[in-house]
């Protein structure tokens, strides 16, 4: 049983994280041949203020 964990800055829409899921599960099924039934995908929404770059917080840009 495959198991993905994205994570990315907070933010997205239902909608969007709909479609990551979608496409994130059809491409292990393709790449895998997992059935996708067994595909499972976390998606990890990091609040801006807990992830930086180059010295910065992403909540100061």
């Amino acid at each position: 049983m495959p198991y993905v964990t994205v994570k990315m800055l907070e933010g997205r829409t239902e909608e969007q994280k709909r479609a990551l899921v979608e496409k994130v599960t059809a491409a292990v099924v393709e790449t895998v041949n997992a059935p996708a039934e067994n595909v499972v995908v976390f998606i990890e929404d990091m609040p801006k203020n807990h992830y930086g770059v180059a010295g910065k917080l992403f909540s100061d840009k």
